[in-house]
């Protein structure tokens, strides 16, 4: 579980790739501080678990189906990333209930500066969209966002200038792929909703229209 504040930003060391996998190694600091074997770390969003470590970098495991639905396939040696370590029971919700899941990815369309902030309108699929409304979070490269506006075919949100600081997404252009992951709870929600409807289908030919229609 994480919350998308970004505790710090990463270097890519190198990448091994496999036919359909890859072994990312990433240089850092701070998530380095109390490191272990199996722990979950999330890069760009995407949780991932650590395999191996030394005292200046460590390495992941990327499965086909994680290259296949985020921009992890785009890294190359160099590239920044952005890093957060799993929630620690005692930790605060800074941003929001973040799974590490990513949903799937997004192109950015335009950047436009705001006195001191940016606006960052993102295309994504109606798959993506449908979960994202104005005023709600959205994970963007593992970054925690309020969703400032929506319509059919994109959303736009604000980034101050801490948030630009301290993570990648200010180095970004248009024409760029982010990770998204929605609100866990509209996706919940939309699946108990489905559940009631079919449990609650009428299995007796009585209707409404047929109490109407014999005056009831």
């Amino acid at each position: 579980m994480f919350t998308g504040i970004i505790e710090e930003v990463g270097v890519i060391k190198s990448i091994r790739m496999g036919a359909q996998s890859a072994v990312i190694t990433i240089e850092a600091e701070k998530v380095l501080e109390d490191i272990h074997l199996g722990d979950s770390i999330a890069m760009n969003g995407v949780c991932l678990t650590v395999t191996s470590f030394d005292s200046h970098s460590y390495s992941v495991d990327i499965m086909h189906e994680s290259l296949k639905r985020t921009n992890l396939g785009s890294l190359k040696s160099g590239s920044r990333v952005n890093l957060e370590r799993a929630m620690a029971a005692d930790g605060r919700f800074g941003g929001h209930i973040v799974a590490g899941h990513v949903d799937g990815t997004g192109k950015i369309t335009a950047m436009e500066k705001d006195d001191n902030a940016v606006w960052i309108y993102i295309q994504a699929e109606p798959s993506v969209l449908k979960y994202i409304v104005e005023k709600g979070s959205i994970t963007i490269d593992g970054i925690s966002l309020t969703v400032a506006k929506v319509d059919e075919k994109s959303f736009a949100v604000s980034v101050i200038p801490h948030t630009g600081t301290h993570t990648t997404l200010l180095e970004k252009k248009p024409g760029d792929t982010v990770n998204l992951e929605n609100d866990m709870i509209g996706k919940y929600v939309e699946k108990l909703l489905n559940y009631q409807e079919k449990e609650n289908k009428p299995s007796s030919r009585i209707t409404m229209e047929f109490l109407r229609e014999n005056g009831f």
